[in-house]
Protein backbone atom coordinates (compact mmCIF):
# COMPACT_ATOMS: atom_id res chain seq x y z
CA UNK A 1 0.00 0.00 0.00
CA UNK A 2 1.13 3.18 -0.85
CA UNK A 3 0.35 6.35 0.78
CA UNK A 4 0.46 10.26 -1.66
CA UNK A 5 -0.31 13.39 0.24
CA UNK A 6 -0.62 17.04 -1.33
CA UNK A 7 -2.16 20.26 -1.28
CA UNK A 8 -3.76 22.26 -3.43
CA UNK A 9 -4.33 26.49 -2.76
CA UNK A 10 -7.35 27.92 -4.71
CA UNK A 11 -7.92 31.63 -4.55
CA UNK A 12 -11.96 32.12 -4.64
CA UNK A 13 -13.34 35.37 -6.02
CA UNK A 14 -16.35 34.96 -4.02
CA UNK A 15 -19.47 33.04 -3.79
CA UNK A 16 -19.86 30.38 -6.64
CA UNK A 17 -17.84 27.28 -8.06
CA UNK A 18 -14.64 26.20 -8.69
CA UNK A 19 -13.36 23.23 -11.03
CA UNK A 20 -10.23 21.75 -8.95
CA UNK A 21 -10.38 18.24 -11.00
CA UNK A 22 -7.43 18.87 -13.09
CA UNK A 23 -5.28 19.64 -9.87
CA UNK A 24 -6.74 16.31 -7.96
CA UNK A 25 -5.81 14.93 -11.47
CA UNK A 26 -2.80 15.85 -11.42
CA UNK A 27 -1.68 14.82 -7.44
CA UNK A 28 -2.98 11.34 -8.66
CA UNK A 29 -1.01 10.87 -11.43
CA UNK A 30 2.15 12.30 -9.20
CA UNK A 31 1.14 9.40 -6.50
CA UNK A 32 1.42 6.89 -9.18
CA UNK A 33 -1.25 4.66 -7.82
CA UNK A 34 -2.73 2.15 -10.34
CA UNK A 35 -5.65 1.25 -7.94
CA UNK A 36 -7.01 2.87 -4.99
CA UNK A 37 -8.70 5.84 -3.67
CA UNK A 38 -8.59 10.00 -3.30
CA UNK A 39 -9.51 11.53 -0.04
CA UNK A 40 -10.10 15.04 -1.24
CA UNK A 41 -10.63 17.25 1.85
CA UNK A 42 -11.38 21.29 2.34
CA UNK A 43 -9.58 23.00 5.39
CA UNK A 44 -12.43 25.37 5.80
CA UNK A 45 -16.26 25.67 7.45
CA UNK A 46 -17.12 28.02 4.98
CA UNK A 47 -17.00 26.48 1.79
CA UNK A 48 -17.03 22.76 0.54
CA UNK A 49 -16.21 20.14 -1.99
CA UNK A 50 -18.98 18.97 -4.39
CA UNK A 51 -19.01 16.30 -7.41
CA UNK A 52 -21.43 17.92 -10.14
CA UNK A 53 -22.11 18.03 -13.54
CA UNK A 54 -19.07 19.32 -15.40
CA UNK A 55 -20.92 19.73 -19.02
CA UNK A 56 -23.81 22.62 -18.58
CA UNK A 57 -22.99 25.07 -16.05
CA UNK A 58 -26.44 26.13 -15.13
CA UNK A 59 -26.75 22.44 -12.80
CA UNK A 60 -24.29 24.61 -10.90
CA UNK A 61 -26.01 27.77 -10.90
CA UNK A 62 -29.25 25.83 -10.22
CA UNK A 63 -27.83 24.49 -7.26
CA UNK A 64 -26.88 28.31 -6.00
CA UNK A 65 -29.94 29.33 -6.66
CA UNK A 66 -31.57 26.54 -4.48
CA UNK A 67 -29.16 26.63 -1.75
CA UNK A 68 -30.03 31.07 -2.08
CA UNK A 69 -33.37 29.90 -1.57
CA UNK A 70 -32.92 27.40 1.32
CA UNK A 71 -30.19 29.58 3.28
CA UNK A 72 -30.68 33.09 2.74
CA UNK A 73 -27.82 35.65 3.74
CA UNK A 74 -28.65 38.10 6.65
CA UNK A 75 -31.77 35.44 7.99
CA UNK A 76 -32.68 37.01 10.94
CA UNK A 77 -32.84 33.24 12.32
CA UNK A 78 -28.74 33.37 12.71
CA UNK A 79 -27.26 34.71 15.66
CA UNK A 80 -23.63 34.27 14.59
CA UNK A 81 -23.30 37.29 12.57
CA UNK A 82 -20.07 38.81 13.82
CA UNK A 83 -18.20 38.11 9.76
CA UNK A 84 -20.59 39.18 8.01
CA UNK A 85 -24.29 38.46 6.85
CA UNK A 86 -22.98 35.64 4.61
CA UNK A 87 -20.95 34.19 7.09
CA UNK A 88 -23.42 31.50 8.88
CA UNK A 89 -25.23 30.83 5.81
CA UNK A 90 -21.83 29.79 4.23
CA UNK A 91 -21.51 27.20 7.78
CA UNK A 92 -24.75 25.91 6.77
CA UNK A 93 -24.43 25.27 2.86
CA UNK A 94 -21.10 23.46 4.11
CA UNK A 95 -22.91 21.57 6.53
CA UNK A 96 -25.38 20.86 3.81
CA UNK A 97 -22.31 19.91 0.65
CA UNK A 98 -19.31 18.12 1.96
CA UNK A 99 -16.20 18.82 3.57
CA UNK A 100 -14.55 15.29 2.44
CA UNK A 101 -15.11 13.57 -0.76
CA UNK A 102 -13.61 9.58 -1.80
CA UNK A 103 -13.17 9.27 -5.25
CA UNK A 104 -11.99 5.73 -6.42
CA UNK A 105 -8.88 5.32 -8.49
CA UNK A 106 -8.81 3.34 -11.82
CA UNK A 107 -5.80 2.64 -13.67
CA UNK A 108 -4.17 5.92 -12.55
CA UNK A 109 -6.61 8.38 -12.67
CA UNK A 110 -9.93 9.46 -10.17
CA UNK A 111 -12.50 7.12 -12.16
CA UNK A 112 -15.05 9.80 -12.17
CA UNK A 113 -18.41 9.42 -14.49
CA UNK A 114 -18.10 11.30 -18.04
CA UNK A 115 -20.28 14.50 -16.83
CA UNK A 116 -18.63 14.53 -13.49
CA UNK A 117 -15.85 16.91 -12.05
CA UNK A 118 -14.75 18.18 -8.57
CA UNK A 119 -15.51 21.68 -7.61
CA UNK A 120 -14.43 23.96 -4.41
CA UNK A 121 -17.80 25.38 -3.50
CA UNK A 122 -17.16 28.66 -2.60
CA UNK A 123 -20.26 30.26 0.40
CA UNK A 124 -18.87 33.61 1.49
CA UNK A 125 -19.49 36.67 -0.88
CA UNK A 126 -15.52 37.63 -0.48
CA UNK A 127 -12.70 36.20 -2.24
CA UNK A 128 -10.48 33.89 -0.12
CA UNK A 129 -7.89 31.71 0.38
CA UNK A 130 -8.84 27.89 0.31
CA UNK A 131 -6.68 24.93 1.32
CA UNK A 132 -7.65 21.48 0.12
CA UNK A 133 -5.76 18.28 0.67
CA UNK A 134 -5.73 15.01 -1.19
CA UNK A 135 -4.42 11.89 0.09
CA UNK A 136 -3.73 9.11 -2.41
CA UNK A 137 -4.25 5.51 -1.30
CA UNK A 138 -3.61 2.58 -3.02
CA UNK A 139 -1.53 -0.07 -4.88
CA UNK A 140 1.43 0.78 -7.53
CA UNK A 141 1.15 -1.76 -9.64
CA UNK A 142 -2.55 -3.36 -11.20
CA UNK A 143 -3.39 -6.77 -10.52
CA UNK A 144 -5.02 -9.19 -13.15
CA UNK A 145 -8.65 -9.73 -12.40
CA UNK A 146 -8.32 -7.15 -9.66
CA UNK A 147 -11.28 -4.73 -11.58
CA UNK A 148 -13.48 -7.32 -13.33
CA UNK A 149 -17.15 -7.03 -11.91
CA UNK A 150 -17.75 -10.15 -8.89
CA UNK A 151 -14.20 -10.69 -8.02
Amino acid sequence: MTIHQDSIQIASRGRGTYDVTREVEAIVAAAKIASGLAVVFIHHTSASLIVCENADPAVRSDLEAWLARAVPDGDPLFEHTAEGPDDMPAHVRSALTCTSISIPIRAGRPDLGTWQGIYLYEHRRSPHSRRISVTVLGDAEERPGRHEPGV
